[in-house]
């Protein structure tokens, strides 16, 4: 990836561009459907709208994203935060921080790969915002469905967070932690969870979910941190570290789609020996790729419990 600072439209628009190394989909990012956005669409161009508490949790960016022609990804952002500190979020976010080339190559290794790479040009795992926002979406969203909590995610947003018009839509970037410890129930909202979002402010303050320091650790480590969190179990822990902080070569054996699809497309539900064994260096988004395949194939998780 290159990454470089750049102007669109008019000289008073703060943005810049990114190069992808290998194919990238911005319209299969877009419609990607993950966390709070599970049930997007897939657009009709290939444009797309992120909003976020940036990562030195101090601020909030609004960003609309285009793919020209070329292949650029163009951005214009809104908010007023740290344009190189933006640029570096949103490429993680993408998976653009990565050598989309390489990964090519795990498809000629691996026909099952390749083939769902033909089939899903350009797809790379889109990541939560930041960890912080990835556990507070795993406290709001703990058995509610997805639309209803993306619902209590976006008024917190109004409330203690900010708003942005994107694309033409408003889109809520999630409360800085300080804001957030003034978090009180509302609907979709119960003071247990309430009470669990103003602890994760707390140690979100204490620096306990630093990206930069959470990705310098072994992952079974940063995996044992994030369980320590208020109202974090296994399975939430282990999609913050391997959807959150950005690795490419961290699998969540356990998740129950990609197990089932990983049966359809390999005979065998274990996912973690069929990717130690097949899909080096890029077991995340290996992982992701057969997931993604699996929901287009119909199938579905049970509901947790």
């Amino acid at each position: 990836m290159r990454v470089g600072s750049a102007l669109r439209h008019a000289a008073t628009v703060p943005g810049f561009t990114i190069h992808p190394t290998g194919a990238f989909d911005l319209a299969a990012a877009a419609g990607f459907g993950f966390g709070p956005t599970t049930g997007a669409d897939r657009p009709a161009e290939p444009r797309m709208a992120l909003a976020f508490c940036t990562d030195d949790l101090a601020g909030h960016a609004g960003v609309e994203l285009i793919q020209d022609p070329a292949g650029e990804i163009r951005a214009e952002v809104q908010g007023g935060a740290d344009l190189a500190m933006v640029e570096r979020q949103v490429a993680r976010v993408l998976s653009l921080d990565h050598d989309g080339a390489a990964w090519a190559a795990v498809g000629e290794r691996d026909p099952v790969i390749g083939r769902l790479q033909a089939e899903l040009p350009g797809l790379r795992p889109v990541l939560f915002h930041s960890p912080y926002e990835g556990a507070a979406w795993a406290i709001i969203s703990a058995r509610r469905p997805a639309g209803q909590a993306a619902t209590t995610r976006f008024a917190l947003a109004q409330a203690l967070g900010a708003t942005f018009q994107l694309h033409g839509h408003t889109l809520g970037a999630f409360p800085a932690p300080e804001r957030l410890l003034e978090v009180e129930p509302m609907p979709g909202l119960p003071e247990v969870k309430a009470q669990r979002l103003r602890e994760l402010a707390r140690a979100a303050i204490d620096g306990r979910l630093d990206q930069p320091a959470l990705i310098a650790l072994d992952p079974e480590e940063a995996l044992a941190r994030m369980r320590e969190l208020p109202g974090i179990g296994p399975f939430y822990a282990s999609l913050i570290v391997v959807r959150a902080l950005g690795h490419a070569d961290v699998l969540a054996p356990d998740e129950p789609i990609t197990k089932a699809a990983t049966e359809r497309y390999y005979g065998t539900d274990d996912v973690r020996a069929v990717g130690d064994e097949r899909w080096r260096p890029f077991r995340t988004w290996a992982s992701v790729l057969v997931h993604a395949a699996g929901r287009r194939a119909g199938l579905r998780a049970p509901p947790r419990r």
